[in-house]
């Protein structure tokens, strides 16, 4: 698939993103928004704290199937976001993943945005489809944790090379922490994967890969959990882990807990947006916040009579995108196009 992918892995790039619009969320809705916006010629780039496209439909409900898409009597999470991406590929979305949003200010008749990895955005409008709000990692019951966090305990993996010849220590059971043992395996010094019980959460395949390093003493299982954290000046050095056999300290210079995420507001409630029970309000001609130039479509959002449905935010992108259009290309008449006629989705294609 010919997405491109700038993964905050690669880290800040220094020059400031210039773009048409940036999309905060890669949920079904954000995905849906490139199309709408494509069609118009409008160029995105989309932001999301997760490390993958599809929003909660790919993170907490990947195989729970959704029977309320229209032309598709069942369809599952994943592979909803699996056919988005298919659709918008004609139209060359960037993808920021692993980064939040943390700034939105004017800076002339553009807005700019920043992200807690320090990568900035000038963008000339933002569509928020961010949900419920952004995920936020759920925290170890450590304490003293805090101390630790942005130094040697992360939540995300930005830059694989920061972990390079380190002591690695993973710990959970699904999908994220199986797939960075497996990441990291090949650079790390050591890796020790901790779960609290001999039963994973993960892709089968991954679990298997694992399990066959364990056996081949080239990384190391233990079931249990980690009880204390020991170092000095924010950098790990060792951890406590608690097994059915005993206590044992592992040395340990770099931890990675995958312990599930929660849903909060985040950075948005600082924004300057009229919020109402912690959604943000719009009017239903084109969805705009009270800031022009800004949007929420999809959970994000309120207005009278909403209804919480992947459809209804499809609904709202497609309007959206018509004032956007204006937004980006002021004094041109944006004209509505059919996509059997559009000559813009016809050419991305290579249809004559």
């Amino acid at each position: 698939m010919n997405i491109a992918t700038e993964s905050s892995l690669e880290g800040a790039t220094g020059a400031p993103v210039e773009t048409d619009c940036v999309i905060i969320g890669a949920g079904p809705v954000g995905l849906f928004a490139v199309f709408e916006l494509g069609l118009l010629d409008v160029k995105a780039h989309v932001v999301d704290i997760l490390d993958k496209v599809g929003g909660q439909c790919s993170e907490l409900y990947p195989e729970k199937p959704i029977y309320d898409i229209p032309g598709l009597p069942v369809v599952t999470g994943q592979q909803l976001t699996d056919q988005l991406m298919q659709q918008i590929e004609p139209f060359g979305a960037t993808f920021h993943l692993g980064e939040r949003i943390d700034e939105l200010s004017r800076e002339g008749e553009r807005f700019r945005l920043v992200t807690d990895a320090g990568k900035v955005f000038l963008t000339k409008v933002v569509v928020i489809a961010a949900g419920g709000g952004s995920f936020t990692p759920k925290r170890p019951p450590l304490e003293g944790i805090e101390a630790y966090e942005g130094k040697s305990v992360f939540y995300s993996v930005r830059r694989m090379e920061d972990f390079r010849n380190r002591d690695v220590l993973i710990v959970g059971g699904g999908d994220s922490a199986l797939d960075w043992t497996l990441n990291l395996h090949p650079i790390a010094k050591s890796i020790t994967l901790l779960h609290r019980r001999d039963d994973f959460r993960a892709a089968p395949h991954s679990v298997e890969q694992m399990r066959r390093l364990v056996a081949e003493g080239k990384m190391r299982l233990m079931i249990g959990q980690v009880t204390e954290l020991k170092g000095a000046d924010g950098q790990l050095q060792h951890a406590w882990v608690k097994t059915k056999e005993g206590e044992e300290t592992i040395p340990v210079d770099r931890m990675l807990p995958f312990f599930g995420l929660t849903m909060k507001l985040g950075p948005i409630a600082d924004w300057g947006l009229n919020l109402h029970e912690n959604l943000i309000p719009v009017d239903t001609e084109k969805f705009e916040t009270n800031v022009p130039g800004v949007f929420a479509i999809g959970d994000i959002n309120w207005y009278a009579g909403k209804l919480k449905l992947i459809l209804s935010g499809f609904h709202e992108a497609a309007l959206m995108a018509q004032k956007a259009g204006q937004y980006v290309y002021p004094g041109k008449k944006v004209l509505f196009q059919y996509t059997t006629s559009s000559s813009s989705l016809q050419k991305k294609l290579g249809v004559k």
